[in-house]
């Protein structure tokens, strides 16, 4: 990483990093840096000098010899003398200023947010971020200390948590329905980066990129939002009808029985079809249909529709007056 030269005194100090470090402490031990030194600082990267846990002085990307001249905060806390000459200790820390891309993020418990049209729901999400070292010294006082240096990795699972509670808070404000979050991702992403970049600032670091990839419900809210859409597809009695008939002619087509099979399973989807139809549009059944069935168990089957969104509480409430009618 360096070179030591004459008399154990540092001459050259330079970092080559590696994929994934954001900072790298100078192992100086017992060597002292000689005055003259070289300093390589290598694009992308900051050297800082750092007395007693306080930032002095910094150098970007160059070639930078080092003297009382371009180390003037270190100078004064050190009570040099402009003639100085001899060799000097300081803790010297490299910091990589690059971005730190594909970092994945994702809720690892259910968030419970209030949906403007679901009401409360827990959801999931899942996406990926990229963030970069921003300032340098909330960086050394809440994140390097005394260490030996930073990784990305080390800092996952703290961003992870930051992220979590950016979502809840973006999410809560947004005023998107989860309903719409597919059509509105891009949007939903921006959202939640001004949250995340928000509380990255107090860490140093800044929220580059991010983006949510996808977002879920639990498995049993989820099927209850697939039956009423189900339903919503299925439109009026007569195509609901079709549709029963045609499952019920693929489920008989795998069955034992042959013909007659088919035929009983399709029958039977028909007469479902009918005792709906007769229950909802009111008309008169025909002669040859069976026996018209007890209102109660009608308005029972209608409040089943009710509540998976196949009707509407006005079509249900006239359909029950309706019925309720016809008891003597």
């Amino acid at each position: 990483m360096f070179d030591f030269l004459k008399k154990q005194f540092v001459d050259v100090i330079e970092w080559l990093e590696e994929p994934g470090q954001l900072a790298w402490r100078v192992p100086f031990e017992d060597h002292e840096i000689q005055n003259g030194a070289q300093l390589t600082v290598r694009v992308g990267q900051i050297a800082a000098f750092v007395n007693e846990g306080q930032l002095a002085d910094f150098f970007g990307p160059g070639l930078h010899t080092l003297d009382t001249a371009n180390l003037p905060i270190l100078t004064n806390l050190m009570n040099w003398d402009k003639a100085f000459k001899s060799p000097f200790k300081s803790d010297v820390v490299f910091f990589s200023m690059r971005e730190q891309a594909g970092l994945k993020w994702g809720t690892s418990q259910p968030i419970t947010v209030r949906d403007a049209e679901l009401g409360p729901i827990r959801i999931r999400a899942f996406g990926t971020y990229s963030f970069k070292i921003d300032a340098l010294e909330p960086v050394i006082h809440r994140v390097l200390g005394t260490t030996s240096g930073i990784e990305a990795a080390t800092l996952e699972m703290q961003l992870r948590s930051v992220i979590n509670t950016a979502i809840a808070t973006a999410l809560g404000g947004s005023g998107i329905k989860f309903l719409d979050l597919a059509a509105s991702q891009r949007t939903l992403s921006d959202t939640i980066k001004v949250e995340v970049d928000k509380a990255f600032a107090d860490w140093g670091l800044s929220c580059l990129t991010f983006f949510v990839e996808s977002v879920s419900l639990p498995d049993d809210v989820q099927a209850h939002l697939d039956k009423a859409a189900s339903m919503r597809v299925v439109g009026d009695l007569d195509r609901f009808v079709k549709f029963q008939a045609a499952e019920a002619l693929e489920k008989s087509a795998g069955q034992d029985g042959g013909l007659g099979g088919m035929g009983a399973g399709m029958a039977a989807a028909v007469a479902m079809g009918n005792v709906m139809s007769q229950g909802l549009s009111g008309g008169s059944a025909p002669a040859t249909a069976a026996p018209a069935e007890d209102p109660f168990e009608l308005i029972e089957k209608l409040h089943k529709l009710l509540t998976m969104g196949a009707l509407s509480q006005a079509e249900f409430d006239a359909k029950k007056a309706e019925l309720l009618q016809r008891v003597k």
